[in-house]
């Protein structure tokens, strides 16, 4: 097995990297998905590139993280690997469907035509199954394995855990209409998952797993 604390580091910096493009990538995104005439198709190019690099680092934090994880639950382990894949593969639909719009807007065809309306539709679920709700699962199959095993302090996972039913409850509000995906009670109850991600990204870049809980695994 890799070194814990290259395990936790690497992990760490992919989580990060998990923030460090979905943000962008959705405001480059934003102009082409309101119809804007004069939305520039270069970025919607960049933000596909950043997209594509947040699955990819969404699949890298639990196959990096599997190896340790999978001593303290193999199940949870394993779960969490099939729904960071799943969410994954969620985005990078969303990404063609952007990419398909780019190109169908950049071939003439106005932002109300059919098809393209479509295309936002579908982006539009994509961010809302994907992001939207899928992290959800991903705290439910990992932060009761962390928590359990005391891997890192309990407070980050205990977030996470708080974070997951309250995701939950927006992702399906917002699939009954109830509020907007992007409203700001939207992002009050995401916020819990995000500050979990964010604060489990930090840690392990800065302190990694604690050493006695790694112990005890091996």
């Amino acid at each position: 097995m890799h070194s814990p604390r290259a395990l936790a580091a690497t992990a760490g910096a992919l989580y990060l990297v998990t923030f460090l493009t979905s943000i962008p990538a959705a405001a480059l995104n934003a102009p082409l998905l309101a119809g804007d005439a004069d939305a520039d198709p270069a970025a919607a190019a960049w933000a596909s590139a950043l997209e594509v690099l947040l699955a990819l680092a969404c699949i890298g934090t639990a196959v990096v993280l599997f190896p340790l994880i999978r001593r303290a639950g193999e199940v949870g382990a394993l779960g969490f690997v099939a729904s960071r894949t799943l969410e994954a593969g969620i985005i990078v639909t969303g990404v063609v469907a952007v990419l398909s719009l780019s190109s169908l807007r950049d071939a003439g065809t106005a932002s109300d035509d059919p098809v393209a309306l479509l295309l936002v539709e579908v982006h539009r679920w994509a961010f809302l199954i994907g992001p939207g709700f899928i992290p959800a699962v991903n705290a439910l199959c990992l932060a009761p394995v962390l928590c359990r095993a005391r891997l890192i302090p309990r407070a980050i996972p205990i977030v996470g855990m708080i974070g997951i039913p309250l995701l939950a409850v927006s992702a399906f509000a917002t699939m009954f209409g109830l509020f907007e995906q992007t409203s700001s009670m939207a992002a009050a109850f995401a916020a819990p998952i995000a500050l979990w991600e964010l604060a489990l990204g930090a840690w392990l870049v800065v302190r990694g797993f604690r050493p006695d809980a790694v112990a005890r695994l091996v």
